[in-house]
């Protein structure tokens, strides 16, 4: 199956890349670490133990580095921002325990979840008790105005999550709909972690307005080309497997546009498939075949570089520098992870 099906592949000169930004926040997000280790601490072993196990297949801190070097963008020379960093991430962990329990998952990233390993019931309650470390950090931090701007994404995130339940196994779902879900579950909280960098630094609204919009458009691009690769890349490189967007019967961008540009006949299979859940031995490969005829995931990645673009945009207000560089190709590298 090839990695990025009905998607053009181009070498680039030069690969988009977290590594400068991982650079420049080395000491910094060694700090986040610690302190995520020492709050993620409990009498009661089966939490650490758990949340141990999720926060380290967790990825590459990005949420938590969008506070980091958004905060340093702004020119903050303090501490407050390792702490605020910290409580993004339990936030994202905790989203994460929570979704795998709705969405049934085994797999994260090539390990088994922590609810294949110990239940749904310690996965959630572990989950919430890191929401409630992540809000134990902001109050400690004692700004109003962040604990506003992370509590909100805190509760659009939930909004988002069930949104998205109203919209699975639903083709007549549009995407505006889709949009809203997706901005929402993953865009918002992108969002506030850049928006908190320049509230912490004490910059002007201006300046704030300008990295929220940057983490929600930037946002908005990870999350397409997550649905994008769901069809389209490897276990290995996604550590889940292919195709459980469709399994689970969600509708994507990639699935919507296909459904919309298909003939009768293919739309009578996407309703048994998803609508249905009548799901037969080659639907797989035929829904990804009909998203190549269709030009989906082409069209899905198009959609994805160009709000990484309006991401980058959003950034011109601050002077050129070694950190604005490094968070415009981490924007470059949300879309081109695997082309």
């Amino acid at each position: 199956m090839p990695l990025l099906a009905g998607v053009d592949q181009v070498e680039a000169v030069h690969k988009p890349s977290l590594d400068p930004l991982f650079r420049l926040l080395a000491s910094d997000l060694e700090c986040v670490n610690r302190l995520i280790l020492e709050r993620m601490q409990s009498p009661v072993a089966l939490i650490p133990q758990l949340a141990g196990h999720i926060i380290a297949s967790g990825g590459k801190r990005l949420r938590p580095m969008l506070t980091l070097g958004c905060a340093r963008l702004c020119g903050y020379e303090g501490t407050r921002h390792v702490a605020l960093a910290a409580a993004v991430e339990f936030i994202h962990t905790a989203t994460l325990l929570h979704d795998d329990v709705v969405d049934a998952s085994d797999l994260r990233r090539g390990r088994d979840t922590a609810n294949a390993l110990w239940g749904n019931k310690p996965a959630i309650l572990v989950g919430d008790f890191l929401f409630s470390r992540s809000f134990e950090l902001m109050v400690a931090d004692g700004s109003l105005r962040i604990l506003e701007i992370l509590s909100r994404a805190s509760s659009v995130i939930a909004e988002g999550e069930v949104l998205q339940l109203m919209t699975q196994n639903n083709l007549q779902t549009t995407e505006a709909s889709y949009l809203e879900v997706i901005q929402a579950k993953t865009a918002e909280l992108f969002a506030a972690a850049s928006r908190i960098g320049a509230v912490v630094a004490e910059r002007p609204p201006r300046e704030e307005t300008a990295l929220d919009r940057f983490g929600r458009d930037l946002g908005t691009a990870f999350q397409l080309v997550d649905d994008m690769l769901d069809f389209s890349a490897r276990q290995t490189e996604l550590g889940k497997c292919i195709g459980d967007d469709f399994r689970d019967g969600k509708v994507t961008l990639p699935i919507l546009l296909s459904f919309s540009r298909g003939n009768d006949e293919e739309r009578i299979f996407w309703r048994r498939a998803l609508e249905e859940m009548d799901q037969r031995a080659g639907d797989l490969d035929r829904a990804i075949a009909l998203m190549a005829q269709h030009g989906a995931l082409a069209e899905t990645l198009v959609r994805a570089r160009g709000y990484a673009a309006n991401a980058i945009d959003a950034l011109s207000v601050f002077p050129d520098g070694p950190e604005r560089r490094a968070l415009v190709e981490a924007a470059s590298f949300a879309t081109e992870r695997t082309v």
